[in-house]
């Protein structure tokens, strides 16, 4: 770890060690955005501390996918959208892409819509004229990454994951947390149905598909394409440490949410939407709390959507090669979040539907990825091991399995 990489887009040779952190923060800004926020506070408001396993699993999985996705990057010097996009014939690339592009807008609906629900809790703006804002600040942030580079973008956005993390984690100071509860939802369980769909909202809100796309093309650009096996092994140590580091406070945030809900706000009416939920911390912490949650919240969605719209853009790059201007993009993908805000529909529940959908887009995103990871031809000596290729699985697994579930009840009028 103490030899300086290369950075993939400048040429210029970066230190080692805290240097190479960073790619991983930018991906988890996709696990603390206002989708986990909905659903979490959700969970807990409803059903207590019964889900909170959900949230642990759902980190550990989400430790093991982030970390394939940029050992893809790293190894072959392609995202995974271009190794899928060189590899899939043109009409099945073409629907992969639909899927993987209708994912990137569930997404980008969902953080538009939690931070104009910020600016309204702080200062009242119209949720319409909240979503342009958002929007608007997103491509500056976006014109940032373009014009200063990658890891300019990424010190911007590892500030954000700060105040997201003093956001969400201040309230938590000041409510009764019941231990005993908390070790009680440890345990795998449901409570009916509703509670299925809440924890299908959780995994979708966790691990995100399109922060598997995307942190693959962070890594590589971040890194460049290597052929030197000492130096990728470095890379990928270096790598773990970044998963490890970012996830564990994208997760702690994610339990800090639900824990604080479960304390302070189950009983409470209302709490089934942000706004509620909000009005209830402010009763019962104070306003102080309430106004450090809804800047979180609102740092939440300027951070995610950036990220999301640069997803979206490397996933049409790699299955369309088609490079569409960031800014440009940007436009397109805000007008449906605008929509939905301007005819009046429930954002809290457009914002954990919006995550149901994410996850029934995750295996298209992790089962190529389990595939490609292990492969010889394509990984070289960097295929994955034997313990990695079983775990690896079992997580794509217990996604489609749960998916599968989802469905079911859906179908047959359950949820």
């Amino acid at each position: 770890m103490d030899e300086a990489p290369v950075d993939g887009r400048r040429g210029r040779r970066r230190g080692g060690g805290i240097n190479l952190l960073g790619p991983a923060f930018v991906a988890a800004i996709a696990y603390v955005d206002p989708g986990n926020v909905a659903a979490n506070l959700t969970a807990g408001a409803e059903y207590g501390y019964l889900l909170l396993w959900v949230l642990i699993a759902a980190n550990l999985m989400a430790m093991i996918v982030q970390y394939l996705s940029a050992k893809l990057g790293l190894v072959t010097g392609e995202s995974l959208p271009e190794v899928l996009g060189s590899r899939l014939r043109r009409w099945p690339r073409r629907l992969y892409w639909l899927q993987a592009e209708l994912v990137a807008a569930a997404t980008d609906v969902a953080e538009v819509i939690g931070g104009a629900l910020a600016l309204y809790l702080l200062f009242g703006v119209p949720l319409p004229i909240g979503g342009l804002i958002v929007g608007v600040v997103s491509m500056a942030l976006l014109q940032l990454q373009s014009r200063r580079g990658q890891r300019t973008f990424e010190f911007v956005v590892m500030g954000l994951l700060g105040v997201i993390t003093i956001g969400f984690l201040a309230g938590l100071l000041f409510s009764p947390l019941d231990p005993q509860g908390m070790l009680e939802g440890l345990v795998p369980r449901f409570q009916g149905t509703q509670t299925v769909l809440l924890a299908a909202s959780m995994l979708g809100a966790t691990v995100m598909p399109h922060a598997v796309y995307l942190h693959s093309a962070l890594a590589r650009d971040r890194h460049g394409a290597h052929n030197e096996p000492g130096r990728i092994q470095r890379l990928l140590v270096a790598t773990r440490w970044d998963v490890a580091l970012s996830l564990v406070v994208a997760g702690g945030v994610n339990v800090a949410m639900l824990l604080l809900a479960a304390a302070s706000l189950p009983g409470v009416a209302g709490t089934d939407s942000i706004e509620g939920a909000h009005a209830a911390i402010t009763d019962a912490l104070g306003p102080t709390i309430g106004v450090i949650f809804a800047i979180g919240l609102l740092a939440s969605g300027l951070a995610s959507t950036s990220v999301g719209c640069y997803a979206g853009a490397t996933i049409m790059s790699g299955l369309l090669h088609i490079r569409v201007p960031m800014l440009v993009r940007r436009g397109i993908t805000l007008v449906p979040a605008l929509i939905l805000l301007a005819v009046g529909i429930d954002p809290t529940w457009a914002l954990v539907l919006s995550q149901v959908l994410l996850s029934f887009g995750l295996p298209f995103a992790l089962i190529p990825l389990a595939r490609l990871t292990e492969r010889r031809d394509v990984m070289g000596t960097f295929q994955n091991g034997a313990w990695l290729r079983v775990v690896s699985w079992m997580v794509v697994g217990l996604i489609v399995a749960l998916n599968l579930l989802l469905l079911w009840l859906i179908f047959t009028g359950q949820a």
